[in-house]
């Protein structure tokens, strides 16, 4: 699928602090900044990057050149994970139900994801990942494991139990982890899953799924990258 140029459609998630911009027919590709202006700036600065995951998979993307090429077509209150750092609120049209083309076009786009990620862990390998201004940040292993502790805890809120071995290795659960994605997907998307929890609480959205996973790997994916020494 494609988009033109002149015309992407985005979604504001706003906090007091922070706030998101993403794009609704793109999962993936959100941004955060202080306010409107810089999410939708950041959003925009980081097209190419995203068009160079997507082009690594035969997908097609056109990344806009101009702020101006963006469309706001929805606002919505951010949240207390809004202002730590992280999209946390789907846009309304992640109710829209999921045909079989979107679904494909959603498997693709995780494995672009995905192999972004793979290829960022590959380039950091023997090499020393920048510390940040107090001495902290993860190792490439522990950044790892972070991804597969979220994909098994997104995994849990489409409605799909995975249960990963915190003893082995963690690149090998990752694959497993993925499996079971795309296991999930395809029953999420024909609305056998629940809808909502054992106690009552609404679990995620096809869409919304997607949205957030390609959302968290690509952020670690580009962190390796920025932090190799």
């Amino acid at each position: 699928m494609s988009q033109p140029a002149d015309q992407v459609e985005v979604y504001l998630e706003i906090g007091s602090k922070k706030t998101f911009a993403g794009a609704v027919d793109w999962p993936g590709w959100n941004r955060g900044g202080r306010d409107e202006a810089s999410a939708l700036q950041a959003l925009l600065e980081c097209g190419p990057r995203y068009a160079r995951v997507l082009h690594a998979a035969g997908l097609d993307f056109q990344a806009p050149e101009y702020v101006s090429s963006f469309a706001v077509v929805e606002r919505l209150p951010g949240t207390s994970t809004t202002e730590f750092g992280a999209p946390d609120v789907a846009p309304s049209v992640d109710e829209n139900p999921v045909d079989e083309d979107r679904l494909r076009f959603f498997q693709d786009l995780l494995g672009a994801c995905w192999a972004a990620f793979d290829a960022a862990v590959r380039a950091a390998a023997g090499k020393e990942l920048r510390k940040g201004p107090r001495g902290g940040g993860r190792d490439v292993q522990g950044i790892a494991r972070h991804v597969l502790g979220a994909e098994a805890g997104y995994l849990s809120r489409l409605g799909w139990k995975f249960k990963w071995d915190e003893e082995n290795d963690p690149y090998e659960e990752l694959l497993r982890a993925r499996e079971a994605v795309l296991q999930a997907l395809g029953p999420a998307a024909r609305g056998e899953l629940p809808a909502a929890g054992p106690r009552g609480g609404k679990r995620w959205s096809p869409r919304y799924y997607v949205r957030r996973a390609a959302w968290h790997v690509l952020d670690h994916a580009w962190e390796i990258e920025d932090r190799i020494v």
